[in-house]
């Protein structure tokens, strides 16, 4: 990585540190009566030209569209300024893997073009000129053809792999998995080349929370162990045994119970019910994710700052899109806020 490159977007990074909201700007936000509401009060914010173009009538759905095409800008300048980075590459992906997740679910449940559209923003796509991919998948006539169409992409042996084990067990959730592990795969491979510490930290906690939530839900879903084994991304030793051992449990308890002798013991839920278990500690080790992040800032001028920065305004937007959400929904501001993905107060 060249050195004054990255100097310049650490001090981007810390700018935009310093410029993120606050919990009582998120509570104003949540507070707002309707969406009306909800747009004049996001253009007292630092997100005001990315919701100017927002049309009526509004709509939780064209208010995220605007928020997610602003985080493909943050996402590509930070990733520009900052010279050749694999591991920022890697993140950016994830606008183009949340299309195709889209527009493939889409495509199973027989949705129209039209339908699957209204819900697709192409802007990240636009800005790396990757556009094409995306539409052929999204006009082709059926679920078979969209991954026909895409036997050219870099990942089309694992989106095959998981239009089979879809084809099997018919839970759309797993074709999430499939999804996200290229994403990881990628973020995997970026980070060999990095040496700094702190930069590591992230993205090896969002590695590892990606491999531990594929064991627990792989074991929820019934899934073998060798299908669950083919979710998992390659990892060091120490992790990989641990994968090893959690995928041996009978049970998902068993599985949490393994990480009781790790650094991760803290997230473990205590819930009975499965499925509030696998919940809560998806939520819990966001938040683990989320001050990590916000810790990255302790030392300037490093790498970690601009990986850091870019989790936080991801954090950030799907905060905003879960409160355009719940104003839509007239759901009480104070669910909305414990929702969010914040500093614990």
């Amino acid at each position: 990585m060249g050195g004054s490159k990255n100097v310049y977007a650490s001090v981007k990074a810390y700018s935009k540190r310093g410029k993120l909201l606050t919990r009582s700007d998120f509570q104003t936000l949540a507070e707002s009566r309707d969406l009306e509401e909800l747009i004049t009060r996001i253009k007292n914010t630092v997100y005001a030209e990315a919701v100017a173009d927002v049309q009526k009538p509004y709509s939780s759905q064209n208010i995220e569209s605007a928020l997610r095409s602003k985080l493909a800008d943050i996402h590509y300048s930070i990733a520009k300024t900052s010279g050749n980075s694999g591991v920022l590459d890697a993140y950016y992906m994830k606008f183009i893997i949340s299309n195709l997740k889209l527009i493939l679910k889409g495509k199973i449940l027989g949705k129209s073009q039209e339908e699957i559209e209204s819900h697709i923003n192409l802007h990240a796509e636009e800005l790396i000129k990757q556009r094409d991919v995306i539409v052929k998948a999204l006009v082709a006539k059926d679920f078979e053809e969209a991954v026909a169409s895409l036997n050219s992409a870099e990942f089309a042996d694992e989106i095959v792999k998981a239009a089979a084990l879809y084809n099997e067990k018919k839970n759309l959730q797993i074709f999430d998995t499939y999804f996200d592990k290229i994403l990881f795969q990628h973020l995997a491979g970026a980070m060999k080349n990095y040496s700094d510490k702190e930069a590591t930290k992230i993205v090896s906690m969002d590695i590892d929370f990606y491999n531990i939530l594929s064991v627990i839900r792989g074991k929820f879903w019934g899934l073998q162990e060798e299908q669950i084994q083919d979710l998992i991304i390659n990892t060091n030793p120490p992790a990989k045994e641990l994968l090893g051992r959690m995928m041996a449990g009978a049970t998902v308890r068993d599985a949490f119970n393994e990480l009781s002798s790790t650094k991760y013991k803290d997230l473990v839920p205590q819930v009975e019910n499965e499925l509030d278990a696998i919940a809560q500690f998806e939520r819990a080790f966001e938040l683990a994710i989320y001050s990590t992040s916000i810790r990255s800032f302790t030392k300037m001028f490093s790498f970690a700052t601009i990986v850091g920065i870019t989790k936080l305004t991801s954090f950030e937007i799907r905060n905003l899109a879960a409160i355009a959400f719940a104003v839509e929904q007239k759901i009480p501001t104070e669910t909305t806020m414990s929702k969010l993905i914040l500093e614990e107060e």
